[in-house]
């Protein structure tokens, strides 16, 4: 099983440290595509963490079930209004199965990167797919490798810099590994969160070996198009009818 990485101190400070991420601006249009796209229909949400996402997309309508293997981050889900009306399975979003069907599953935020082997996440494109009822959607929000970014030479790539927080990504082609390096200052306090990054055609393939097809790939949940400058993608994969 994966290691939780988001136990304790992270998840009691989640929603502070990544406040950026909650703001309406961010949040609407995630909300808007992803109800727009489950139809009418329920959706599971791999790593649901905190309810970023599932609290407002049940708001408008959508019965969301979530998977997510840290419980320390799901209790903060359940301290906010409506979130124990969600219902949260512990597990590893690679294997965790629920009951039912579903005509939406959907990872953002690079959540995917999580798992730290190809072999984990093509199991778990395999675990969104047999969840989906046919016709259904399978939706990944996640980063475009930024190493033409990197100085010759280096493997380190800055990503915030400010009085409160120095953020790093450090890469190794080699496994393609992503890991987050995180220090601030005011509380002294430096953090780590490895991970895997896919690169689209391989994400692609990984959907293709879980019987998907590309449906749409955009540079983001406006919809705005993808381009090789893009810096992330929203993929969607549909599961045939027949």
């Amino acid at each position: 099983m994966a290691k939780d990485s988001f136990a304790g101190r992270v998840a009691d400070s989640y929603d502070a440290d990544a406040s950026e991420l909650f703001a309406p601006a961010v949040v609407d249009p995630v909300v808007e595509l992803l109800a727009d796209l489950a139809d009418g229909g329920a959706a599971l949400e791999l790593g649901i963490g905190t309810g970023r996402i599932a609290l407002p997309l049940g708001q408008r309508g959508v019965r969301v079930h979530g998977i997510d293997l840290s419980p320390d981050m799901v209790a903060k889900l359940r301290e906010k209004p409506g979130g124990k009306a969600i219902p949260v399975t512990i597990g590893d979003m690679a294997a965790t199965q629920v009951e039912g069907a579903f005509s939406l599953a959907y990872v953002v935020w690079n959540s995917i990167m999580n798992l730290r082997s190809q072999e984990a996440q093509v199991a778990c494109v395999r675990n969104a797919a047999a969840h989906l009822e046919p016709g259904g959607r399978f939706v990944v929000e996640i980063m475009v490798p930024e190493l033409q970014r990197l100085p010759a030479g280096e493997t380190f790539l800055a990503f915030d810099v400010s009085r409160e927080h120095l953020g790093f990504d450090e890469y190794d082609v080699a496994v393609q590994g992503l890991t987050s390096h995180h220090y601030r200052p005011c509380e002294n306090e430096y953090e780590t969160f490895p991970g895997r990054y896919i690169w689209p055609a391989e994400l692609d393939l990984m959907a293709q070996l879980a019987g998907m097809a590309l449906r749409e790939r955009w540079g983001g949940w406006s919809r705005e198009p993808f381009t090789s400058e893009s810096r992330s993608h929203v993929s969607v994969y549909e599961k045939p009818v027949a």
